[in-house]
């Protein structure tokens, strides 16, 4: 009998070290019931799609579930083909405060920022 290695499929979806912490700081003051927090792109704004992170009370089947060492982080499974080899930042100033995506798979974003297209 031959065994076969099997390799870890890397994440849809990169979290930088400032998006795990805020991730962290969301699940500290989570509401009772949430298990975590889910990434979708629900159909929105001028260019079609948009961003959306919310706090998810249950586990779906075809959502992507990563750990993060402040809890777990899902992203929607209809949601995952678009967010492919993208980076989730989160990023605050004196003005704003934000999670920020590079998305490669956008192909362009309308003049607000609100939405993308694939």
């Amino acid at each position: 009998m031959t065994e076969t290695a099997t390799r870890a499929r890397p994440a849809a979806v990169l979290l930088t070290p400032s998006a795990e912490q805020r991730v962290a700081d969301l699940m500290s003051r989570a509401p009772e019931g949430a298990i975590g927090v889910k990434l979708s792109t629900p159909r929105r704004g001028c260019s079609g799609l948009a961003y959306s992170v919310d706090y998810v009370t249950d586990e779906v089947a075809f959502d992507e579930k990563i750990e993060t060492p402040g809890g777990t982080f899902y992203i929607d499974g209809s949601s995952v083909l678009y967010l492919v080899g993208s980076t989730m930042d989160w990023q605050e100033d004196d003005f704003t405060a934000g999670f920020v995506f590079t998305n490669p798979n956008a192909k362009g974003a309308c003049g607000c920022g609100e939405s993308f297209i694939v």
